[in-house]
């Protein structure tokens, strides 16, 4: 082999061994300089855990985070078996203590209840229990829809009324009750939550012969207005949105028009003649 060409190759190979030697270096000095992230484990969901079910140990497992747990975390399973779930948990999500009722209040919907308020259960038909818009924490206006004591079916008919706006929705589901046969069968019920004056309304708005519809809204939507209601009298006249009889509106009184005075101006063989409105005339 040629003595030139076998010192090239030499020398690069020398070459080569220097500069891998300087990367990797400077590549194991960058990694020891990162510090390993420590990790915690707090306890959480091992499964999707409804709103009013009671802790127990099948329903929790761990997780690791890492960096410091978030705040209301727990780290031992005793703390939190026995306890109430007040919001809809989900599989591996941590489980935090705004999310239980307190310790020794069990479970159901009653730990959910806020101080003041009550759930008032509304049944509802097929088409709103499972159209899936009625979870827990939407809001919806109570619009209810009869023929009001003492009312004609003729002259005005079936007639609905927004009763209540921006109600809370607490929880949804199915009941059994009895029809009349006295045979039991699934009913849609949802539990909204409502101060004990709007309790009553609904009490009573659930009466025989009356239909309760949840309308949905935006929860950002807090704004509550006055509706008059609609009978089925007005959709049929052309009439929707009229109000019922007996609600008063304020009169438009129309304003009169200034009155006006006429003065004749006589300038030598030159008459003319001036109209002014009343402060002009003045």
């Amino acid at each position: 082999m040629n003595r030139r060409l076998l010192t090239i190759l030499v020398l690069a190979f020398l070459i080569a061994a220097a500069c891998a030697f300087v990367v990797y270096r400077l590549v194991g000095t960058r990694l020891g300089a990162a510090k390993p992230v420590a990790t915690n484990r707090v306890i959480a969901a091992a499964n999707d855990i409804k709103l009013g079910t009671i802790l127990d140990k099948s329903s929790l497992t761990t997780i690791e985070i890492a960096g410091a747990p978030p705040k209301g975390t727990f780290v031992k399973p005793e703390d939190v078996i026995g306890r109430g779930v007040i919001s809809d948990l989900y599989q591996g999500e941590p489980i935090l203590d705004g999310r239980l009722a307190a310790p020794g209040t069990g479970g159901g919907l009653a730990p959910a209840i806020p101080l003041g308020m009550r759930a008032c259960a509304v049944r509802v038909d097929d088409v709103v229990g499972v159209s899936g818009f009625v979870t827990p924490g939407m809001r919806v206006d109570v619009i209810i829809s009869g023929i009001p004591p003492g009312a004609t079916t003729v002259a005005q008919g079936t007639v609905a009324k927004t009763v209540l706006q921006n109600i809370q929705v607490l929880s949804a589901g199915t009941d059994i009750q009895k029809d009349a046969e006295g045979k039991a069968k699934p009913v849609q019920v949802v539990n909204l939550l409502v101060n004990p004056e709007q309790a009553e309304t609904l009490t009573l708005a659930g009466g025989q012969n009356v239909k309760i519809q949840l309308v949905l809204r935006n929860p950002l939507d807090t704004k509550t207005e006055e509706v008059p209601g609609t009978a089925m009298g007005n959709i049929f006249n052309g009439k929707v949105g009229t109000p019922e009889k007996g609600t008063h509106h304020a009169k438009v009184v129309s304003k009169p028009a200034p009155k006006v005075f006429t003065v004749e101006v006589i300038n030598g063989a030159t008459e003319t003649k001036e109209k002014f409105s009343t402060p002009e005339a003045k």
